[in-house]
Parts: C-alpha cells; structure tokens; sequence
C-alpha cells in the first residue's frame, strides 16, 4: 500500500501552452491581476500573486498560433485560483466581466464558491474562494457533503472592494 500525501503537500504552480504570448499575459495579468515576474525570451513568461517566483508559467514553445484541442479530447480541465476571501473573489470576478470575458458557469458548492470561464485559448479557469472549514457541510456520519448549487453571482458582485 502507497503511504498517503503528506498534509502540507501544495499545488505550487502551473505552465499553460498558449497560442499567443501577448494575449495570455493580457488576461492573467491585465485582467486577472497576477504580476509579470519575467519574461524568458520571446516565448514564454512567469507570473505570481505577490511577488512569488511563479504560480502561472505561459509558453508558445510547442503552441505558437495553435488552436485549443477539440471537445472530446483528454487535457487541462481547468485550473483553479484560490481567493482569500468573498470581497476578493469578487473583485476578480468583477474585473473578468468588465473585461467582457463571459462565464461558463457559477456555482456554490458548500465548501465553496466558484465561478468558471476561459481563457484566451480556451483553457478553463476556476476563481473560488473556500468557506471556513467549520461551515463545511457534513452528512449525518459526519463525511464531507459537497453541493452543486446556482452562485448568485450578482450578490457576488455587489460584495466588490471596487
């Protein structure tokens, strides 16, 4: 039997293959907010949320000009970004609908709140931001009891730092 993870164990990072250097960088930093750290030549670049070496690595190295791979096909599902809290998760998720970027989804999961959408080569993105464990919902043996409920993502918004 494999010994289990260790509990601190993170997830430190992801590296995205992205059609256009340019336009990716425009949406994780210019929407999203996370701050360019370095570009390592023409093709690729390394972003963060507060001044960390990377949480987003962006390469064209195998993808300049590609195209998203067609429904069906196995690959990035999404990735997920972790808010703080409720007010931060609005201000991103205001930040994405200004920008015009439409949401493929919302939904409150008891655990947490997300909001789903893509990016500019149609990689899925999760903004979510967690509940307190304390306010988990549990079943009546006490096991973890996850729902899939609508997010109203108005009263979301109205929750914004703007």
């Amino acid at each position: 039997m494999t010994a289990p993870t260790h509990p601190e164990t993170r997830i430190g990072h992801v590296h995205l293959k992205v059609a256009d250097l340019d336009r990716a960088i425009a949406f994780y930093s210019g929407v999203l907010g996370f701050e360019l750290q370095q570009r390592y030549g023409p093709g690729a670049a390394f972003l963060s949320a507060g001044g960390y070496h990377h949480h987003i690595g962006l390469n064209t190295w195998e993808s300049r000009g590609g195209t998203p791979p067609p429904p069906g096909h196995t690959g990035l599902y999404h990735t997920a970004f972790l808010y703080p809290s409720r007010a931060a998760l609005a201000e991103a998720v205001r930040r994405v609908t200004e920008a015009g970027i439409p949401l493929d989804g919302a939904a409150d999961h008891g655990v947490s709140e997300a909001v789903y959408l893509r990016d500019p080569d149609g990689n899925g993105v999760e903004l979510y931001r967690d509940r307190p464990r304390s306010d988990w919902p549990r079943d009546g043996d006490g096991h973890l009891a996850m729902i899939n409920a609508p997010l109203d993502v108005a009263a979301l918004l109205a929750e914004a730092e703007a």
